[in-house]
């Protein structure tokens, strides 16, 4: 499924947006034209981490301070030792689309 994140131009550069959709939470930055998507929830604490402070293409999380690849959603430093979920990000005459496959609740 694709959706629209909004106007490349209203994501702040170098901070994190968070973005809920279809049951997924995920945090979107944007580095200059670049755009890049990963889970939102910290696997250490669960801690939001489109609230983090942005390094080169790493995220700190704003709780215990482990840093995750932007590109990877791998962590680059302690305590998380588990990686975030990445999402495919698409800009599209502006328009910055994510894509994300829909979670099913459990009845």
């Amino acid at each position: 499924m694709r959706v629209s994140v909004g106007s490349l131009t209203d994501l702040p550069d170098g901070q994190g947006v968070r973005v809920e959709s279809s049951g997924h939470r995920v945090a979107v930055f944007r580095l200059g034209d670049a755009v890049y998507a990963i889970g939102d929830r910290c696997s250490h604490a669960e801690a939001s981490l489109a609230e983090g402070e942005v390094f080169d293409t790493d995220v700190e999380c704003p709780r215990h301070g482990s840093e995750f690849s932007l590109l990877t959603g791998e962590p680059d430093s302690f305590p998380a030792t588990r990686p975030v979920p990445t999402y495919e990000i698409e800009v599209v005459d502006g328009e910055v689309f994510l894509e994300l496959e829909p979670i099913e609740e459990n009845a």
